[in-house]
């Protein structure tokens, strides 16, 4: 019979899930002295973490901002391409609104990066921290719970450990298992999509735009990269995912081309594609006695406008400012204070996504006239655009001192 030793959390902050969010979590608690424990199931290599792979980011300036707080940005800048305006447009309508990063008073809206670049920078930012524990590859398989915190089973090449943690972080994912063992039931919507993923080549100069493209068949957008190429992000209707999947490259190119159009000249060199089913999940709760969600564990959204990982990231630097401010990281009083300062920011980006994709994908030709007029104040009346610029760059809600910080 094992006999466990006592109960002693400690203030420690147990995050389970390494990939962006938690690693990202994980070095801003790290940097504020706080003692944390993460448990990642990859090794610690960014070749095989799950969500170091190829999507190409798009980072807002107030993700940006808060990854250069954290110590984050200096490792990745370099590999990071800036995006300095963004178009956006329905295919056969003749509206669009445009942002441009001068008008606004910055050197970029955001930039661009490819996740496995993101991720190797994070790899090394976690080298250099202080008081952090990392288990990887781990995995969580069980948890207690007690009245001042969790202990938490976990298994790893050396045999079980066990962790006791005055908080319970779940970073892991949309399938999230702590979410489930916390009994925090979630609300799923398919959209009955399948993104594809890649870089392309194009004939013109993408002059670090950003291009957001909608139509009946879904969302198409086109991200500035280093090197004249782009990542191209194509959304079709799923009973054609495997049939799109199965394309050569050229069959592939020619509908990419077709979807966006021609204002970047001819599209060529496509990369290697990867397909991604895409779900809305949304926590009905984000904490629970001792335990929060976090990133895709709690919200996981519609890739348009590129807001998961820029949501995510905000949960985490807000969450570690609120405890860092406190002796006991789990109280139910901190836990309250992080729902109610997320859910503005939370609630809104959730709705814009999804209303968004509903609203301009939808086929109905009598909704023409109405996109394009909206798509034309946002592009021509003043106070939208400063309002649609200042949440495409990541300043919703109460956002967290960190993001705030300006570049240096």
């Amino acid at each position: 019979m094992t006999i466990s030793p006592p109960f002693s959390p400690e203030g420690n902050v147990l995050v389970v899930g390494g990939g962006l969010v938690g690693a990202s979590l994980a070095i801003a608690l790290d940097a504020a002295g706080c003692r944390v424990t993460l448990v990642e199931a990859a090794a610690p290599r960014a070749d095989a973490q799950p969500s170091y792979d190829e999507r190409n980011l798009a980072l807002a300036r107030a993700t940006v901002n808060g990854l250069e707080a954290i110590g984050v940005w200096p490792l990745a800048a370099a590999q990071a391409t800036p995006i300095r305006h963004i178009h956006v447009s329905r295919a056969g309508e003749f509206g669009s609104a445009r942002l441009d990063a001068a008008k606004h008073g910055v050197d970029a809206l955001g930039w661009t990066l490819p996740a496995r670049e993101l991720g190797a920078a994070l790899l090394r930012r976690l080298d250099s921290c202080q008081r952090l524990v990392r288990l990887a590859p781990a995995s969580l398989t069980g948890l207690t719970k007690f009245a001042d915190g969790w202990r938490a089973d976990i298994k790893t090449p050396e045999g079980m450990q066990h962790v006791d943690a005055a908080l319970l972080v779940g970073a892991d994912g949309t399938e999230s298992f702590v979410r489930a063992q916390l009994g925090i039931e979630a609300d799923v919507h398919d959209y009955e999509q399948t993104l594809f993923v890649c870089t392309v080549t194009p004939e013109r100069d993408h002059a670090n735009r950003a291009w957001e493209r909608f139509s009946d068949e879904g969302p198409i957008a086109m991200l500035p990269l280093a090197e004249r190429r782009c990542g191209l992000v194509l959304t079709v209707a799923s009973d054609i995912g495997a049939e799109v999947a199965a394309l050569n490259d050229a069959d592939f190119i020619a509908l990419a081309q077709r979807r966006f159009g021609w204002r970047l000249g001819r599209l060529s060199r496509p990369g290697k594609r990867h397909p991604y089913a895409i779900r809305r999940v949304a926590a009905r709760s984000l904490i629970a006695p001792r335990a929060v969600l976090v990133g895709n564990a709690a919200q996981t959204v519609h890739p348009i406008g590129a807001q998961g990982f820029n949501l995510g990231l905000r949960d985490a630097l807000t969450l570690s400012e609120l405890i860092a401010e406190t002796t006991d990281p789990g109280s139910g009083a901190l836990l309250e204070r992080y729902a109610a300062r997320r859910a503005p920011d939370r609630e809104g980006t959730m709705a814009m996504s999804h209303d968004l994709v509903r609203f301009a994908c939808m086929p109905q030709p009598w909704l023409a006239p109405f996109r394009s007029l909206a798509l034309l104040a946002y592009d021509r009346v003043p106070p939208l655009q400063q309002a649609l610029a200042k949440r495409g760059m990541g300043f919703r809600g109460e956002p967290p001192r960190a993001v705030l910080e300006r570049l240096p």
